[in-house]
Order: structure tokens, then C-alpha cells, then sequence
């Protein structure tokens, strides 16, 4: 793998650092199996590409990306909580839905961003470096930041309720807690974050596609995976740090499969998906190995 390609791995992480954060919300923290996220990404894409192009700010259009991300999400959570439909089938149903939405949103299958000005340029002429330097440094911190304030909510009381809601959700309901809309706005939260990370990528890509969330949940339960396996989660700080990283983790790995070449063989990115398919499989098998493995050291 080439420095170039090093960065923009770095850069790929970070872009869609927020989505991983919002797949570990909702598979982890609220234990509600979400697929919304296919769908909710390119909404974000999509909703900031056009309020690009119709003379918005950059920055607002992120906002306004997470409101869409947001309300596709509490639709979810109403299908689930309310109209009592399986999960799984709820956000499939979603998902399907905002695949027309996003068609009637841009007016086209795709919409390319080519003379606005964008957050990444933006941060560009500000720090007067190169963009392959100071794109990764922009995605970093602002996923950092969102770090930041996640860990701070979820220590709140309302935080808590969350927490409370995925592991153990009899009880707090015995506490007096409303957990149907506890999951409304936790699935609303998660593909806010998911809409955000659209924006940013349609941003820094230069174009919005309505096909550019297949595969996102995969991946993102691919980084979460991969983060947890190298980084822990014994607590929620530690937890959301590694989805975070395991994002770039993830990313730097498929770029060096993806640059890995055995002879005349060599991995296309037709491949991608089942490179993805294997590193879930290793993430989530290493550390049985790892426990059968130092088992069999103290004997």
C-alpha cells in the first residue's frame, strides 16, 4: 500500500466513521437489528447535494441531512413499536421506501457537486495544506466529536435509559420508562449519524448516488466488529472510541487486500463484499481462538 493510499484508507475510515457509530447504537447499545442504514446514507448524500447545489451552506446541509436521517429513522422505530412489525422487517420496509425518496429528492439517480464549495473545501483553503492531509484531519475531528458528545449523553440520565433499553428492557419499563419511544429516537439518533456521514461522503466524493448505501450495514457491523476484537468494549467509552477506529481499521484493510496480487491472481472491487464477509468471519472467530489458545498455555 502506497502513503496515497494509506491516507485515503484514513480519510475512507473517518468519512464513515459516523455510520459505523450509528450501526454500534442501534446493534449494540439498543440491540435492534437496523437496515435502515442502506437507505438512510444515500438520504443524507442525497439531501446535501441538493441543498448544495440550491445555494445552502455546506455545514447546514449536514444538519439538515441528519434531520432526514433522523425522521427516516423514527419511522422505523414507529413501524416496530407501534404498528408492532418485526425489526428486521420494519427497517427492510424503510429501506425500500427511501430508495424512491431519494429518486424524487434529486430528480435523477445521481447528482454531482462539480463547482460548490463544500466543508472539505473549506477546510482545505483554511489550512492551506494538502487535501489528502487535511481531509482526513477534517473527518477526524469532527467524528471525534461526535464521539465526545455520545459519551457525555450516554452517561446522562436519558443516556442511561438508552443503555437500559437494549440490555435489560422489563426492567427499565418496571422504572417507568417509555421504551417505545426510547427506540423511536435512538433508531432516529443512529441514522442521523448515518444521513451525516452521506453528507460528508457526497461532499468529499463530489457526487450523490442513490446505490452508494448497498452494502453499508455490512460494513459497518464489519468495523464495529473489527474494533471491538482490537480495541475491547468493557465500557462505553472504550466501546465507541473502537467502533470508531475499527472503521479506519477497516478500511485500511480493504485497501490492502484490495492491492494484495498472488501471481496472475489479484482482488478487484467486485471482491469487496467478500473480503467484508471474511474479516467478519476472522473478527469474530480470533477471539475464541485467542481463549482456546491461552487455555491451552496455562495447562
Amino acid at each position: 500500500m502506497t502513503l496515497y493510499a494509506f491516507f485515503g484508507a484514513i480519510e475512507q475510515g473517518f468519512a464513515y466513521g459516523l455510520m459505523v457509530i450509528g450501526v454500534y447504537l442501534t446493534f449494540r447499545v439498543l440491540d435492534f437489528p437496523d437496515l435502515t442504514v442502506d437507505g438512510s446514507l444515500p438520504l443524507g448524500a442525497a439531501v446535501s447535494a441538493v441543498a448544495i447545489t440550491s445555494g445552502y451552506s455546506p455545514l447546514l446541509s449536514i444538519f439538515m441531512a441528519a434531520g432526514a436521517g433522523f425522521l427516516a429513522g423514527m419511522v422505523t422505530g414507529i413501524l416496530n413499536t407501534k404498528f408492532k412489525i418485526l425489526h428486521l422487517l420494519a427497517s427492510i420496509l424503510t429501506m425500500i421506501a427511501l430508495y424512491s425518496i431519494n429518486l424524487r429528492i434529486m430528480g435523477r439517480p445521481n447528482m454531482a457537486l462539480l463547482g460548490q464549495d463544500t466543508v472539505v473545501d473549506w477546510f482545505n483553503n483554511f489550512t492551506g495544506v494538502l487535501p489528502q492531509h487535511s481531509t482526513p484531519l477534517l473527518f477526524g475531528l469532527i467524528c471525534f466529536a461526535v464521539v465526545v458528545v455520545l459519551i457525555w449523553f450516554l452517561h446522562t440520565e436519558i443516556g442511561l435509559a438508552f443503555l437500559a433499553t437494549g440490555d435489560n428492557p422489563q426492567m427499565i419499563t418496571s422504572q417507568g420508562v417509555n421504551t417505545d419511544i426510547v427506540i423511536i429516537c435512538g433508531v432516529g439518533l443512529s441514522n442521523a449519524l448515518v444521513a451525516a456521514s452521506g453528507a460528508l461522503v457526497a461532499q468529499n466524493q463530489g457526487a450523490a448516488d442513490v446505490n452508494m448505501g448497498v452494502g453499508t450495514v455490512v460494513a459497518g457491523l464489519a468495523s464495529v466488529i473489527v474494533g471491538e476484537t482490537v480495541f475491547g468494549d468493557k465500557t462505553i467509552t472504550r466501546a465507541l472510541i473502537a467502533a470508531l477506529l475499527g472503521s479506519v481499521l477497516y478500511r485500511i484493510a480493504i485497501g490492502l487486500a484490495l492491492g494484495l496480487k498472488l501471481g496472475s491472481f489479484s482482488i478487484t472491487p467486485s471482491d469487496l463484499n467478500l473480503i467484508t464477509a471474511i474479516l467478519v468471519v476472522f473478527a469474530l472467530v480470533m477471539p475464541k481462538m485467542k481463549r482456546q489458545f491461552l487455555a491451552g498455555r496455562s495447562k
